[in-house]
């Protein structure tokens, strides 16, 4: 149960969220006779969607529990809006609850109200919702890219705004580099946070969708991914034009070369290794195991 929390106490939105709320932080008061700071009754139909949300879905079924909850309980927790005009309102946070109310039936909705411009709307609705623990990752990313874009922030601006290092909010922001299909994956919570992120250390978008169907077809733990992207980096060192060169010179040898090499190797007493290249350079490799081996061999060279 949601117990409604102290409007005289700071709610961990943020110092951003806090900053922005600071000349507006009293509700205004309801009809009632008591002094203190209220919450109003507002009619459900003169609350206007709010065009910032950064929730893009509601997972039908927790929203149906919700809306049965409130049939018996009532909102808990209050929504906040702004005034557009009297009595008219739009929804800063709380659309989820909005929703739910509409399908329990209830006419009014208790409201803190607020008075804010667009640019304070989009901020305080975009920070409220990035503080709920139940916004899933890509919701949180998306909602980091407009702070930047729309708000004009700097990533350590962010950072400190929503109170999170700029580590973090990065790791969020690359998220939204990932295709379409593993982003919708992250949306649904059908792949965690700490599969995308080993998933997203992968440039190539078509090695990056191998990973995330081998995550979803076997199951991988997030370390079992890691070692996947650690074992696919390796592979597409080994295909880098230099190392290609040097795995086309060391398998160069042409069968005259191998001769020589197996005659040397008897003359000598030990393997010899030659190495060659297309254009006929290489070199040719003696190895001695002791310094009476290395004495054996310069008397065979007459040295």
């Amino acid at each position: 149960m949601t117990v409604m929390s102290d409007p005289k106490k700071k709610n961990g939105l943020g110092r951003g969220l806090g900053a922005l709320l600071k000349d507006t932080e009293q509700p205004l008061k309801s009809n009632r006779d008591d002094k203190g700071p209220s919450i109003d009754q507002i009619s459900i139909d003169s609350i206007e969607m709010n065009p910032y949300q950064p929730r893009t879905h509601f997972e039908e079924e927790a929203l149906q529990e919700l809306s049965e909850s409130i049939k018996l309980h009532g909102i808990i927790q209050p929504i906040t809006v702004r005034r557009l005009s009297v009595g008219k309102y739009q929804l800063i946070s709380g659309e989820r609850r909005t929703q739910a109310s509409k399908r329990a039936g209830l006419k009014t909705l208790p409201a803190y109200i607020r008075e804010a411009n667009d640019q304070q709307m989009l901020e305080m609705a975009l920070i409220e919702n990035i503080q709920r623990e139940n916004l899933n990752a890509l919701e949180v990313a998306l909602s980091y890219q407009r702070l930047i874009s729309e708000c004009k922030l700097k990533q350590e601006e962010l950072g400190d705004r929503v109170g999170k290092k700029r580590t973090t909010v990065n790791n969020y922001l690359r998220l939204l580099k990932l295709p379409p299909d593993i982003q919708a994956a992250i949306r649904d919570q059908r792949l965690s946070m700490g599969h995308a992120r080993a998933i997203v250390n992968v440039e190539e978008a078509d090695k990056q969708l191998y990973i995330f169907n081998q995550i979803l077809n076997e199951d991988l733990s997030v370390r079992a991914t890691e070692e996947l992207v650690r074992n696919i980096g390796q592979k597409r060192k080994e295909q880098t034009p230099a190392a290609k060169a040097k795995a086309e010179a060391s398998s160069s040898n042409s069968g005259e070369i191998n001769q020589l090499q197996t005659r040397l190797s008897s003359h000598f007493g030990t393997k010899i290794n030659i190495k060659s290249d297309k254009i006929g350079k290489g070199e040719i490799k003696i190895p001695f195991v002791s310094v009476d081996d290395l004495n054996r061999i310069l008397d065979i060279l007459n040295l």
